[in-house]
């Protein structure tokens, strides 16, 4: 085996780099769930996790990856043969509509070329056709984590009032919450899916559902079978800082001490940075002479950046020998994008010197694996992380 010095750079779009703070503080001994310090724990956490979402409804807590979230907002809101409204807007996007179908809902599913967020005249458009208001829900990916691309949620809402539909709004921010700046009550979200290997820069292990009235109110008539998703018992027994099962206990004390990282440097500051650093890794892939993925301005995401590759070059190949040489994770193409792009996860615990390496590694990678690029790439970064 090769001997590495120095600690790997784990550049993908999550799980992202976790803080030495955090890590302590998940390595302390785990305590009596049934006791009071646990129920201080958890109504500290539940309380304090609400900003980060822009919310001061309830945030349900799951010991669950991204992925049981997702399916935990449908269970809870909609009833088998609804109709809902999907977008194709990278591989995520089609995984959640994948299982919507599993699920025993009808899913409207309006193609895309992975390039480009949610269009919210397409959904005006939609919604506006559906007189007899059959369509129970639209579900959006805010960041979607495989592309670097973001929907426009405000306008996504919009468009939804325009139509005066009461379609449900249920939205993915796994890859954007505590990264890119989002507003739960605000934007009118009904149901907000998250986990916390992203933004929140801790390991896997914790999903979430921030929940509106209006979604509470489904969830009375909601007929999609559940049993482990059910908010009605685990809001019930939040009320007293208890779980109706085994809680993530360990996880809990690290999403504490994440919080209070994130209240530390103010949320507008976490938004301010994340924005930044996706700025700077830009100007660098331009710099090269290669593309962005994204191919809308309005919709860059500031958690990561898909890189395009020609036809003539594997990404894989380069991940490879960023990889093999220098001790660096870059994001893999998914889905329809295997080979063509990789993926450089600027979110979390990171700040300019982090980039500039991993920024260094990945043009050093491809002239390594033969890509033809301007070495000054590096440079146009670096004049933006000075300004």
């Amino acid at each position: 085996m090769t001997a590495n010095s120095g600690r790997h750079f784990l550049q993908i779009p999550g799980p992202t780099n976790v803080p030495d703070r955090v890590l302590r503080a998940i390595s302390a001994p785990t305590i009596d769930h049934r006791g009071p310090d646990f129920a201080e724990l958890a109504l500290d956490v539940l309380q304090r996790v609400k900003p980060v979402f822009g919310t001061s409804g309830p945030v349900v807590i799951y010991p669950s990856s991204g992925t049981g979230a997702w399916e935990a907002a449908l269970v809870n809101t909609l009833s088998p043969g609804d109709r809902v409204l999907a977008f194709e807007t990278g591989h995520f996007a089609t995984l959640w509509r994948d299982m919507a179908e599993g699920l025993g809902l009808v899913v409207d599913f309006v193609p895309g070329d992975w390039r480009r967020g949610v269009d919210p005249a397409v959904v005006a458009e939609r919604l506006a056709a559906d007189e007899q208001h059959s369509i129970a829900a639209v579900m959006v990916v805010h960041n979607e984590t495989s592309t670097g691309v973001v929907s426009r949620v405000p306008e996504i809402r919009a468009a939804i009032d325009e139509a005066d539909h009461p379609a449900l709004l249920l939205v993915d921010t796994i890859s954007s919450l505590a990264s890119i700046d989002y507003r739960h009550d605000e934007w009118g979200v009904d149901v907000t899916v998250s986990c916390s290997q992203k933004g929140l820069m801790l390991p896997p292990g914790l999903g979430f559902n921030a929940i509106s009235e209006k979604a509470l109110a489904a969830a009375a008539g909601s007929r999609l079978p559940k049993s482990y998703w059910d908010w009605a018992p685990i809001l019930e027994a939040n009320e007293l800082g208890s779980y109706p099962y085994t809680p993530p206990t360990n996880l809990l004390y690290g999403l504490r001490e994440a919080l209070a990282l994130l209240e530390g440097e103010g949320l507008p500051n976490v938004f301010a940075r994340h924005t930044r650093h996706a700025e700077a890794t830009r100007a660098a892939v331009r710099g090269w002479g290669l593309e962005v993925l994204c191919a809308d301005e309005r919709e860059y995401s500031s958690s990561l950046t898909a890189v395009l590759l020609g036809d003539e070059h594997d990404a894989n190949k380069v991940r490879q020998i960023i990889l093999d040489r220098f001790d660096m994770s870059l994001g893999t193409g998914l889905g329809k994008l295997a080979g063509r792009v990789f993926r450089i996860g600027h979110l979390g615990d990171f700040n300019d010197l982090t980039l500039a390496g991993t920024l260094a590694g990945v043009q050093m990678g491809l002239e390594l694996a033969g890509v033809p690029i301007d070495p000054t790439g590096t440079q146009a970064a670096l004049e933006v992380l000075r300004a």
